[in-house]
């Protein structure tokens, strides 16, 4: 970044725009925008005590160091004028433009969010975040250089605040700039966060620097020298410089358990070159004479990364045996390093700005579209903020097709994932997967750089385990969305055939019963939207086929047959059967009620009542022969009840052991436990004998708080 202009005029910033703008009236329309902003907020003040205008033309001038064109600095220096003056939306575009007022609108939007990685607003900040990217990518610039200069004149704000903006800027903001490819702002965002959230820390590495400066700069110089030497020796006309490494990315390394001194990247050099082939020429000459570090090099110019990053990088063993990092690049690669997205502005040869910028965000940046198909997707805003912070802008990997695109994904991704990232379709007829050239299941882990291949077949579906396969939470959705659509389909066939034999039953037709008024009279009642939503209801259970007719048609059942009735206080069974004594009842082994569940009794066939919990897919069928009962609550049973659970388990360790001790430490005996083998995943089946629903629920409870459990249901056969 250059250096910060202490207390900058609009002269300063002229100086740096005829740098790279050249007409003049682009530099007047500059400056008018310039005097507007300063009238509009003449009387504001900022938490520092300087006037307001002081803010934008700071802005501005961060600005220029990326090159933006002459909408973006007019943007930038008006960017705050909608929201905190009397200036109309009408007044701006009258005096600059509808593109400029555009630009100003959609920074004016994303400064209403009160950004927190926090709360709840934090969907909302990425939803206009996405708002801006979308409609026009220098709206987002705006707004890193924006909290670029809050960040450099943070010290004005209490101490909460500062550490508030702190932990927004790094976790949020800095890796968009990141994906966007611009490391000037994303790297002093980054130092910046860390001097306010871990000063103690911040300092402790800037004062470690500076004590070994002196020997560094000399190392440093005398590789050089020695570089520059060699390659002038074989006519390569070159610059040559050191390069400094953040302290955030010290940081990070120191955080990761290296020493200070095993930090080999603090020696580093930038070499910048005229041509592509020049780079590598440059590198064989460097190797030539400097042995380099197995497994250290790395060609982003073959494969540039996805924000566009071009440059050779190799770790050798320099002289007096110091490692040394060296960066090969031309240029305009070294434009693209410092500026990404941004370095267009600046290599626009005669195009357009806005259009070239664009352009190259549809072809090369996957970020953009990841979070415009995330947004598309519907997820809970949960998981929206999961998938945004952890699969978008962290710990990505890059894999290609068979072509040669490259394809984001989070770390961990399978090739489930990267089929559903091609396109749904391909992800629900998904056989098989190749990964250079070599068969692999779908649960692989895909590494950075893997070149995939997925293999479909048009009559294969989705298998529910993928679910469990997959690492992106978009996949998991999608997975989850193919098998809701079906089983809505095979409720709403089940639905309409029930009430049809329920129809036939009454002798009534179906599309005499099914007229508007009394479709529209079921709907109000089971407070469904319309006759698919009515077969759906009956179809998942939730209403019997016999009840929606009634709605309608007033059918009364043949009823049970007279029994002797007597008092609760009577009977000592533990199920109440319709206030009926002395019949035969039976807990149904498929779905193993417990003291409490809710329940429902059905009449068997010469075997007494049957008691099944009331949401039992076995008797979502039944319509007849259906009977009230309910548990004794006058009766203090110590009767234990068997129930079967299901344990999934994201750890392939057994855990078995483990699973029975906190059975016993709630004294609850075990019936029986199983483990079933999965791809990543360990499954256990429980059955335990409990008091109650409460017992049941303790249990659950406590096994879902171990780690490496992610789900406990009960099992229904």
């Amino acid at each position: 970044m250059s250096k910060e202009i202490e207390n900058p005029t609009l002269d300063d910033l002229v100086v740096r725009l005829k740098a790279y703008i050249k007409e003049a009236t682009q530099l007047e329309s500059i400056k008018k925008a310039y005097l507007f902003a300063e009238k509009k907020h003449k009387g504001q003040y900022r938490k520092s005590g300087e006037d307001y205008i002081v803010h934008p033309l700071h802005v501005a001038l961060i600005l220029t160091t990326i090159y933006a064109d002459n909408d973006t600095i007019q943007a930038a220096l008006l960017h705050d004028v909608l929201e905190d003056t009397e200036c109309s939306v009408e007044e701006m575009q009258e005096n600059f433009g509808s593109e400029v007022t555009r630009l100003v609108q959609g920074v004016t939007k994303l400064s209403k969010i009160h950004f927190s990685t926090e709360n709840e607003y934090l969907i909302d900040y990425y939803k206009k975040i996405i708002v801006g990217i979308s409609e026009d990518v220098r709206v987002i610039i705006i707004k890193l250089a924006d909290r670029l200069h809050n960040m450099r004149t943070l010290w004005a704000l209490p101490e909460e605040k500062q550490k508030i903006k702190a932990k927004e800027s790094l976790e949020i903001l800095a890796p968009i700039a990141h994906h966007l490819g611009i490391h000037k702002i994303k790297s002093e965002l980054e130092d910046l966060s860390l001097r306010y959230l871990k000063s103690d820390v911040f300092y402790d590495i800037a004062e470690k620097l500076n004590n070994t400066k002196l020997e560094r700069d000399k190392t440093v110089y005398e590789m050089l020298q020695e570089v520059a030497s060699l390659l002038t020796e074989h006519n390569i006309v070159h610059e040559i410089k050191g390069r400094s490494k953040s302290i955030y990315s010290i940081y990070n390394k120191l955080n990761k358990g290296k020493k200070f001194s095993d930090i080999y990247d603090l020696l580093a050099l930038r070499i910048l070159v005229h041509t592509e082939q020049e780079c590598y020429l440059a590198l064989g000459i460097i190797h030539s004479k400097f042995r380099p570090l197995p497994k250290r090099f790395k060609d982003y110019i073959a494969m540039p990364k996805p924000n566009m990053y071009q440059s050779l990088h190799t770790t050798v063993f320099g002289l007096d045996g110091y490692l040394f990092e060296i960066q090969i690049r031309t240029y305009e690669m070294d434009e693209v390093a410092e500026n990404g997205i941004a370095s267009h502005w600046a290599y626009k040869e005669n195009k357009d700005a806005k259009t070239n910028m664009q352009s190259t965000t549809e072809q090369k940046l996957q970020f953009f579209k990841t979070i415009m198909d995330l947004n598309n997707d519907k997820m809970s805003s949960e998981e929206f903020v999961h998938s945004v912070k952890d699969e978008v802008l962290n710990n990505n990997i890059y894999v290609f097709t068979p072509k040669g695109d490259i394809i984001e994904l989070p770390r961990g991704a399978t090739p489930i994932d990267f089929a559903y990232k091609i396109h749904t379709k391909v992800g629900e007829t998904t056989v098989g997967a190749i990964v250079n050239n070599n068969i692999v299941p779908l649960n692989y882990e895909l590494k950075n750089n893997d070149i995939v291949k997925i293999n479909t077949n048009k009559n294969s579906s989705p298998s529910k385990e993928w679910i469990h396969i997959a690492k992106a939470t978009q996949t998991k959705n999608k997975i989850k969305s193919y098998f809701s659509k079906n089983e809505r389909e095979l409720y709403i066939d089940r639905g309409k055939y029930n009430l049809e034999r329920e129809l036939r039953k009454r002798k009534l037709s179906f599309n005499e019963f099914f007229t508007e008024d009394n479709i529209k009279k079921i709907c109000q009642t089971v407070k469904v939207a319309n006759l698919e939503e009515i077969y759906l209801v009956v179809g998942n259970g939730k209403n019997s086929a016999g009840s929606v007719v009634n709605i309608i048609d007033k059918y009364q059942e043949v009823p049970v047959p007279k029994v002797v009735k007597v008092a609760p206080k009577q009977i000592d069974a533990d199920i109440i059967v319709s206030g009926i004594d002395k019949i035969k009842v039976n807990l149904a082994n498929c779905c193993n009620p417990v003291f409490d569940d809710d329940i429902i009794g059905y009449i068997t066939k010469g075997n007494g009542i049957s008691v099944h919990r009331r949401n039992c897919h076995n008797i979502a069928m039944l319509e007849n022969r259906m009977l009230p009962v309910l548990w004794n609550q006058n009766v203090k049973l110590d009767k234990r009840y068997l129930s079967l659970l299901v344990i999934y388990s994201n750890s392939r360790d057994n855990k078995m052991a483990e699973l029975v001790q906190k059975t016993s430490i709630l004294n609850i005996n075990i019936d029986s436990i199983k483990t079933i083998n999965r791809v990543n995943e360990m499954v256990y089946e429980l059955g335990v004998y409990v008091k109650g629903l409460d017992q049941l629920k303790q249990l659950v409870l406590e096994l879902e708080k171990q780690p490496y459990i992610y789900k406990v249901e009960r099992l229904m056969r």
